[in-house]
């Protein structure tokens, strides 16, 4: 697997950016990982990277966006924070691998079984983990189909995390003009998944932002 160079990365388009995280993710399910040599691409990026993507995803232990993806040294920026959420700093990430480092997709990655959505569905309040969590809060009073409204329904925790999902993606155009207006012209695609961590299986969702 080659390395990408600017000339490659440059002439992708942000659908055949989201086609090679679907591919991918289809490649870490079947176990069919492509052989890279990473110290080779260590070498190859030392001086100089050219990412397609920037990857919003949580710190959970299990969601690598690197191995879910099936993506090598200098492929993606790659950002976690419990729950994915948005604030000023990762936005600001977000605008450097967009508008600097020439990413074609904005993807934002929630996962089942996540345990900051369970914090947020139970109201949990802990030091500095509280304002995080107040961040999933939204996502928590949107969902208003399931009665019993706490971590120990399963179904309520996942919906949760699928519209923060949702949320997420639709506030970082709101938040950044420098990606609204790329979102605009067509320079880059911004699309939410979440990943099953029992499977492996990511959802990309239909609607991009």
């Amino acid at each position: 697997m080659l390395t990408l160079t600017k000339e490659t990365r440059d002439a992708l388009t942000p659908k055949m950016a989201i086609q090679l995280l679907q591919e991918g993710n289809k490649r870490f399910v079947r176990n069919l990982q492509f052989d890279r040599n990473l110290l080779k691409q260590a070498n190859e990026t030392s001086e100089g990277q050219h990412p397609f993507a920037f990857v919003l995803s949580c710190i959970d232990s299990r969601t690598s966006a690197e191995l879910i993806f099936d993506q090598g040294l200098g492929d993606i920026f790659s950002c976690r924070i419990a729950g994915n959420i948005l604030n000023d700093d990762i936005l600001g990430s977000m605008e450097f691998a967009a508008k600097i480092g020439g990413a074609k997709l904005i993807m934002v990655l929630g996962h089942t079984e996540c345990s900051a959505i369970k914090g947020a569905c139970d109201h949990l309040w802990m030091g500095h983990l509280s304002g995080l969590l107040a961040k999933i809060e939204p996502a928590v009073l949107e969902e208003k189909t399931e009665t019993k409204r706490d971590s120990q329904n399963v179904a309520f925790v996942e919906k949760v995390s699928s519209i923060n999902v949702k949320q997420v993606t639709k506030q970082i155009p709101q938040r950044s003009g420098i990606i609204n207006d790329m979102l605009k012209s067509g320079e880059i695609a911004i699309i939410g998944g979440v990943y099953n961590v029992a499977t492996g299986v990511v959802e990309f969702s239909q609607n991009f932002a």
